[in-house]
């Protein structure tokens, strides 16, 4: 629902800058010994986080005063603490593969990016975590927004007037969940030989009335029928490959805090339901817009009962 990292926009500004400066930049001196300068609900927030953000700021062309990026970092914080009190999880290989893809559209391996983000003064493991969050917080507030912008009978009628009377058509999952469970305290051990049992599986998949049949006899494997999702609703990290994927196949494997998992895909067809059109309508070019406003709000929100403390 709501654009994923917003990283995309200025990724291109952000390596430039980078690499046209990299000349004349040097690491940051050995900081001195990192002090907390602010407690965030339990969180602490060091000057060393902060040195990292306002180096992360400058590369994106905004103001790098400490300031700035300490306001940043406990707007980072109080995230990050929803995100776990919400049970949004992101995944290591999920932030990593977003770190990936954004070397790669500016052509560059990740390893350049790494030195990139070292010459700054950012480090990859900050920019990571900033990948994370905004990761986590997209997912919160696509869930928000799907809860709270619910378009009238009336705002739909003038939408579809002023397509001269034609209501818009929207994508129709019927998906299925298959997931391979790995305890978290087993995952070393285990991991690898769920790859291969969910592999085999997903192979196998050729629609969702025999999943449960084959499943049969493998040891913590759930299979989770998801009726009637529409495009607009699927969920951000799946769907790419969920609209990849053809009616009666599966989506490659993916590594999740669960286990190994996969979407079959039962059916898609195209539909023009007012369910359908409401969702299209109220998302059309609006998006951003609405999400910058309700990620606003939202945060102000969790400021107002958040405890935080400064050093």
């Amino acid at each position: 629902m709501v654009s994923a990292v917003r990283l995309k926009k200025t990724a291109v500004t952000l390596i430039a800058c980078a690499m046209l400066g990299a000349g004349s930049m040097l690491p940051l001196a050995a900081a001195h010994a990192s002090q907390i300068r602010y407690i965030v609900n339990d969180v602490a927030v060091t000057s060393y986080d902060i040195e990292r953000r306002a180096a992360l700021n400058r590369l994106f062309r905004q103001k790098g005063d400490a300031k700035k990026a300490a306001d940043d970092m406990i707007e980072q914080s109080l995230k990050s603490v929803e995100m776990e009190r919400r049970g949004i999880r992101i995944a290591k290989k999920q932030v990593d593969d977003a770190y990936a893809r954004f070397a790669t559209s500016n052509k560059l391996q990740p390893a350049q990016l790494d030195q990139v983000m070292a010459q700054a003064g950012v480090t990859k493991q900050h920019m990571k975590e900033f990948i994370r969050v905004q990761m986590g917080w997209s997912q919160l507030l696509g869930a928000r927004f799907r809860s709270t912008s619910g378009m009238s009978e009336q705002d739909m009628v003038q939408k579809v007037f002023e397509l001269g009377g034609k209501k818009p058509s929207s994508t129709e999952y019927m998906l299925q969940k298959v997931v391979f469970v790995v305890p978290a305290k087993e995952r070393g051990a285990i991991l690898a030989k769920r790859k291969r049992e969910a592999e085999a599986l997903r192979q196998r998949f050729t629609g969702c009335e025999t999943t449960r049949q084959f499943a049969k006899g493998l040891i913590d494997v759930t299979v989770q029928d998801i009726p009637r999702v529409l495009e607009p609703e699927l969920p951000p990290d799946w769907e790419k490959q969920i609209k990849a994927t053809k009616a009666g196949g599966a989506t490659p494997t993916r590594e999740t805090n669960a286990g190994v998992e996969f979407i079959g895909i039962c059916s898609s067809r195209e539909v023009n339901d007012d369910r359908a059109a409401q969702l299209v309508l109220q998302n059309d070019g609006k998006l951003d817009e609405k999400a910058e406003e309700l990620s606003k709000k939202y945060v102000g929100e969790l400021r107002k009962s958040a405890r935080i403390t400064e050093r």
